[in-house]
């Protein structure tokens, strides 16, 4: 019997369609000899639905007759899987019944630990990292304080917070100007795929691209730009028993930094099966990355500390930064569920992506099959124990 697997993409996530490019890429790379797989999409106000038309991409192109099309779901579970239902009049229909769940979601209110919260509660397995991990590798300042605790190098940063800013922009401005210089470079905390990123060079600049980015979150991450730049990116795959790092990449960007438009707005070809933008897999890259064999080896060393750190699992993207002018290399961010599933960083690793997926479920099941024999809670009752009177 095959395993099912639930495919759930999508979300109240300004990278929504970001997460549909991946997640059609990650259906159509699933092994169905080994796996049968139900797509499970979330809509911008967190409605599920479930259907094979999710899996060409022009239905996306009009929610109306998605919803028309496809079959509205909510879901039960025993046995440790999850059951879609679909509701007929007083009566519930199962679609299908799900043994481990693969997220290719991505940025706020999914990718978060949100989704991975929901899936904890349902006692699912699914694939990447659980809701700590996802937490802390969402928030860019959280982030950088654990990696500061860590010893682990990033660039000098400072934050944000709305409700300072709307009492006191010019305290706020001092306060920033104190611990960095200009450039400087504002970052929404919580959000992914270089949304709602400014660049600001002098006073005005800089209220300017406050009130800029505070339209996409309340957290503003402050960090010193650096100007001389280079990007490398690694993956990592595995869990707390077993971590391999991916080839490294240098992503080439047309920016000032590598922008939305640069990561997925691409024309260079499409995900499989599909006429649309294959996202974070059509940028233009150097692999491997052209390093000193000292770089090189720091990152592959930083990467791996970093994901256990984190007490990552699945696979996941560490970005790092290299200042040319100084040559230091400081960890950038992570994604913890990066576009595409990075797998074009494993395949020069000899791991295609049916593989990768494969790799990604078992380690899933694996985790699932630990976490079993833990014990959460108590099976007495303490509360039938207390005396009447």
């Amino acid at each position: 019997m095959k395993t099912v697997v639930g495919v759930f993409f999508g979300g109240k996530s300004v990278e929504h369609e970001v997460s549909i490019i991946s997640a059609l890429q990650v259906i159509n790379a699933i092994d169905k000899e080994k796996y049968d797989v139900i797509p499970i999409y979330i809509t911008k106000e967190n409605r599920f639905f479930s259907s094979e038309l999710l899996l060409k991409i022009d239905i996306y192109k009009d929610m109306k007759e998605l919803e028309k099309k496809c079959d509205e779901v909510y879901f039960t579970h025993e046995n440790f899987q999850m059951i879609v239902n679909k509701k007929e009049g007083a009566f519930k229909k199962v679609l299908g019944k799900i043994d481990v769940v693969f997220p290719v979601v991505h940025g706020l209110n999914v990718e978060d630990g949100t989704l991975q919260g929901f899936l904890e509660m349902y006692n699912i397995p699914y694939v990447g990292c659980d809701v700590c991990a996802s937490a802390v590798g969402m928030n860019k300042i959280i982030f950088k304080k654990v990696l500061e605790a860590s010893n682990i190098p990033v660039i000098e940063y400072s934050e944000i917070y709305a409700k300072n800013f709307e009492e006191d922009e010019n305290k706020v401005l001092e306060e920033i100007k104190s611990k960095l210089s200009y450039p400087i470079i504002l970052k929404p905390a919580n959000l992914g795929s270089s949304v709602g990123i400014k660049i600001v060079k002098n006073d005005d600049e800089f209220f300017e691209g406050v009130r800029f980015v505070l339209e996409f979150t309340d957290k503003i991450l402050v960090e010193r730009c650096v100007t001389n730049l280079r990007e490398i990116n690694s993956a990592i795959l595995g869990d707390c028993t077993e971590v391999l790092v991916s080839e490294l990449e240098e992503p080439l960007k047309q920016d000032e930094f590598l922008s939305f438009k640069d990561k997925y707005m691409s024309e260079q070809g499409g995900a499989k099966g599909s006429k649309t933008s294959s996202g974070m897999a059509s940028l233009t890259r150097k692999i491997p990355a052209d390093l000193e064999e000292s770089e090189k080896n720091l990152i592959l060393e930083l990467s791996k500390k970093v994901f256990k750190i984190l007490d990552c699992a699945g696979v996941a993207r560490i970005d790092y930064i290299i200042d040319e002018d100084s040559k230091k290399i400081y960890v950038n961010e992570i994604n913890t569920i990066p576009g595409s599933i990075s797998f074009y960083l494993w395949e020069p690793k000899g791991i295609s992506f049916d593989e990768l997926c494969d790799r990604l479920i078992r380690i899933a099941i694996k985790r699932a099959g630990r976490r079993e024999k833990i014990i959460y809670s108590n099976d007495v009752n303490l509360l039938s124990m207390h005396s009447k009177k």
